[in-house]
């Protein structure tokens, strides 16, 4: 239930630093602040206008604590939509914890985790989906990641869903009304204009689902599986794209017998790249547990990089090959990596013909071991991303919460729209038009419970 009692917490991250923020929210905040903080101007903060930054001291009666710097923002203006107030001070955990024990000790009690959020949704200053993409943006780790969250945050979702919910009552509000009068057999909507605006609907809802895949690889990094032969550099792939010595390299066949996973940004996009067991007949039973999960991971991948040793020739190449393929997710990339390319004289003759026995995937020759190369394979990775195609404005759904309920929106639509198609009763085809608007009001939160809201925000960090 919300209350509006002054809450507090060091927004600033743990531990020491140049400066730190203490923020405060609530009734009486200011006045709160006002008790411990004696202005350079001799003025008290609650005379002064919002949106100032004030000079002076936080004391504990005629113990100064710290010069500070105090920001004063009032109800409906401010994050949380009420009377907030910010102190920065100096980064030291000794002055952070006494500032918040001066807090404690006028009335303020210490801040839930997400609870400024919480109140800023609660207080109507962003609607649900916009106050998860706050802790998507302060998780984010990389330019994808970063302008998915920023574009929720500023309400894209928000805007796209509200269109579908206006479009949907719309429906419905005719629907209904032709009830209102079903003894006169009077029919106010146009059955062909509905199934118009129902097929519109069904179309978006499909596009934001069909999203997800992208968007949940983006926010938590696209799973690239390294595959092949035992020795064909698998390992040293993948200590050259980490640049560091993650994975084990040896001349014994196998040495490789678990999956061994790592990530790193290139180029704005957080990759997760993962090294496999060898792929080969084997009596051993622990090294054919590793093979068993390369192909798992073939399966879960949303790139699979598949590498051949250009000294072995390609005698081999068609059967690693077509067990690759045959453990690929349908929509994912194959691209063949011809390695060791500093070893051999003629690298353009098994290049060829590998580009015969394939569908035509990509082949990029490099050497893992001397680095040549590495960087047009990088480059294929990110194009393969395709991040830079999609505008500012493209609404792409990260969230699992928000995947969820589209897709039982999209299960409604679908049944509005064979309801229409089959000239059943209005009453039920508003029923299921009505289910759709639930799910599409659950993310946005105006439909809610004290469950999914504790759910939501117990996720996110203290102070904000």
């Amino acid at each position: 239930m919300y209350t509006n009692d002054i809450i507090c917490a060091i927004s600033t991250p743990p531990g020491t630093g140049a400066i730190a923020i203490v923020r405060l929210s609530g009734e009486g905040c200011i006045g709160l602040v006002d008790s411990i903080f004696n202005a350079a101007s001799k003025q008290p903060l609650t005379a002064q206008k919002a949106n100032k930054v004030h000079f002076g001291y936080i004391a504990d009666g005629d113990i100064l604590l710290d010069e500070v710097l105090v920001t004063v923002f009032r109800s409906p203006h401010s994050f949380t939509g009420e009377d907030s107030v910010e102190i920065a001070c100096h980064g030291s955990v000794y002055i952070q914890q006494q500032i918040l024990k001066l807090a404690v000790d006028r009335g303020a009690r210490p801040a839930a985790p997400g609870e400024f959020t919480q109140r800023a949704f609660l207080n109507g200053k962003m609607d649900l989906s916009q106050a998860e993409a706050v802790a998507d943006l302060i998780a984010s780790s990389s330019a994808a990641a970063h302008r998915m969250a920023l574009t929720q945050m500023r309400g894209g979702f928000s805007i796209e869903l509200k269109r579908l919910r206006k479009e949907l009552l719309h429906i419905t509000t005719l629907l209904e009304l032709e009830l209102d009068f079903s003894e006169e057999d009077v029919e106010f909507a146009d059955r062909t204009e509905l199934n118009r605006i129902a097929s519109n609907i069904e179309h978006l809802l499909a596009k934001l689902c069909n999203s997800f895949s992208l968007g949940n690889v983006l926010k938590n990094g696209i799973p690239v599986a390294i595959v092949g032969n035992t020795n064909v550099g698998k390992s040293t792939l993948l200590n050259t794209l980490l640049r560091e010595e993650r994975a084990i390299v040896s001349d014994i066949a196998g040495t490789t017998r678990d999956v061994i996973e790592d990530v790193v940004n290139l180029e704005g996009i957080t990759f997760r790249f993962i090294d496999t067991a060898g792929i080969r007949a084997t009596d051993d039973q622990v090294e054919h547990m590793g093979i068993e999960r390369t192909f798992t991971k073939i399966a879960q991948a949303h790139i699979v990089l598949m590498l051949t040793d250009l000294k072995r020739g390609t005698e081999q190449f068609t059967e690693y090959y077509q067990q690759v393929k045959e453990h690929l997710a349908p929509h994912a990339k194959l691209m063949i990596v011809l390695n060791k390319i500093d070893e051999v004289e003629d690298v353009l003759t098994p290049q060829e013909t590998i580009r015969l026995l394939t569908s035509g995937e990509e082949i990029i020759p490099i050497s893992a071991r001397t680095s040549k190369n590495i960087e047009g394979l990088v480059q294929k990775l990110v194009s393969a991303v395709q991040i830079n195609s999609l505008c500012d404005s493209d609404i792409i759904v990260s969230n699992i919460r928000h995947y969820e309920a589209l897709k039982h929106a999209l299960t409604a639509i679908h049944h509005v729209q064979n309801s229409l198609i089959s000239g059943i009763s209005s009453e039920f085809v508003s029923q299921d038009i009505r289910e759709c608007l639930h799910y599409l009001g659950e993310i946005t939160g105006e439909i809610s419970n004290e469950e999914v809201l504790g759910n939501v925000f117990r996720n996110f960090c203290i102070g904000k």
